[in-house]
This record gives C-alpha cells, structure tokens and sequence, in this order.
C-alpha cells in the first residue's frame, strides 16, 4: 500500500512540475528583433557589399546600359512634378502593362513623349476601387499626380506609383490614404 501511495505521490509531483514548467514558458515575453538605423557610413558598406553580389553587379550594368540610361532620363524629366505633387498630363497608350509584369493594375501612358508604366497596385478581391480607370480607353488625355516613381532592370519603363487620376476635369481615381502611418 504504502508503495501504491509513493507511486501516485511521485507521479503528481512530476506532473505537475511539467505542467508549471509548460506554463512559465507560454508567459515568456517573445523577443521582437530590434531595427536599428544605419548610420551613413554603415548604409555605404552594406551598399558595397550588394553591388558585390551577383544581383548588384547585374543591377550596376542595367544601370550602364542604354535602356537603363534611358529609364533614369524618362525619370528625371518628371522628378520636380513628382517631387512637388503636380499635375502631369499624359496620354493613354495601352491599357495593359508589359508582358510578364507583376507590378498589379496598371496602364502604360505617354508623358512629354515618354513612355511609363503607371501602377496601381494590386486589386483587391470584391473590390472595386478601380472600375473607373477600367474606362479609361487608349489615347483618352488624363491628369496625373504622384508621390513617386521607380524603376527596375526587368522593365523598360519608369514606374509611376498612380495616386491620382482625372479625366475631363473629374477625378476617377484617388488613392486612399494608409492607415496607421503619418
């Protein structure tokens, strides 16, 4: 009997330890990793270190390269519209983005006789935020404004990130502003 109640004794204790041991590792507190900001010297040796890479040294021809020359070109002449959030007329040439493009919704426009890629992003399901630029036909004129524009060695074209778009003095898109941010 007596070996019985040390048996159960034994196993209780032991239980119950693996329980109160589970326990206290559910309430550990998860470390979150810390984001630290590079100091300018820091961000110039990582910099360093990617043009390195296969990636980089591919991106730094790009770069060299005529069709990457001309992307950065396109980009200049509308920075000062981009960078003070003006009014850029363009024209629609196509109302579908280069083949193979995984950049969303989009259309290719033609501002000051250059070509661009202008992006909306990606449609949501249900959503019908863009039905009205779905209208939009090839060479309808339209008014542009952007906070920015991109470029990227697989595409021939600047990027425009479309954040507003009128046609006929009507606005048929504007983007929603972010949640949580500034």
């Amino acid at each position: 009997m007596k070996k019985i109640i040390y048996a159960l004794i034994l196993s209780l204790v032991v239980v119950s330890g693996l329980v109160f041991a589970n326990r206290e590792i559910k309430n550990e507190i998860p470390k979150k990793e810390v984001v630290q900001n590079l100091s300018t010297a820091e961000k110039k040796v990582q910099r360093k270190k990617w043009e390195a890479t296969p990636d980089g040294i591919m991106f730094k021809n790009w770069e060299a390269s005529p069709e990457g020359k001309k992307v950065y070109a396109s980009e200049a002449k509308i920075r000062k519209a981009i960078d003070d959030y003006d009014d850029m007329k363009g024209v629609v040439t196509s109302l579908s983005l280069p083949p193979g493009s995984r950049l969303g919704f989009g259309i290719m426009v033609k501002i000051n006789h250059d070509d661009y890629i202008l992006s909306f992003g990606l449609e949501k399901s249900g959503s019908n935020e863009f039905e009205q630029l779905k209208s939009l036909k090839v060479n309808d004129t339209i008014i542009i404004k952007s906070h920015g524009v991109s470029h990227a060695p697989k595409y021939l074209y600047p990027i425009i990130s479309g954040d507003y778009v009128e046609r006929n003095n009507k606005v048929i898109y504007k983007r929603a502003p972010q949640k949580g941010g500034c």
